[in-house]
């Protein structure tokens, strides 16, 4: 039963095996973390910027290019800027990577899934 009180975001799409094993890690943490259905919910432009701030990492990086329209729209053009980046991020969420997950240790793209581990507190 979790019981751990610490506050964890993890932005999951729950038909992704990469999101899926970091949420089942976070679980066997003893967390039971707030659930950010990307796809339903997206987040906003800033709050994209923010993650992206807080990982330590561009827009680019948070943008996944497997299984989205991302080549369609061009999106692998060097010319392209973070803005028109945020832009396409908004128009179709699946071109946001995943999971990215929160916690007071930080915030970081959780790929692989063991990377969530560094967010969590010790066992």
């Amino acid at each position: 039963m979790p019981d751990r009180a610490i506050d964890v975001v993890i932005y999951h799409n729950r038909d992704c095996g990469t999101s899926r094993n970091v949420l089942a890690l976070i679980r066997n943490a003893g967390i039971e973390p707030h659930l950010v259905d990307y796809l339903t919910s997206p987040p906003t432009r800033l709050m994209v910027r923010r993650l992206a701030e807080r990982a330590g990492v561009t827009i680019r990086d948070l943008v996944r290019q497997k299984g989205t329209p991302y080549a369609e729209l061009g999106l692998a053009d060097p010319g392209v800027t973070d803005e028109q980046l945020l832009d396409a991020i908004a128009a179709y969420p699946i071109l946001l990577n995943r999971p990215i997950v929160v916690t007071p240790k930080g915030t970081r793209l959780c790929r692989p899934s063991e990377t969530v581990l560094d967010l969590l507190p010790a066992q």
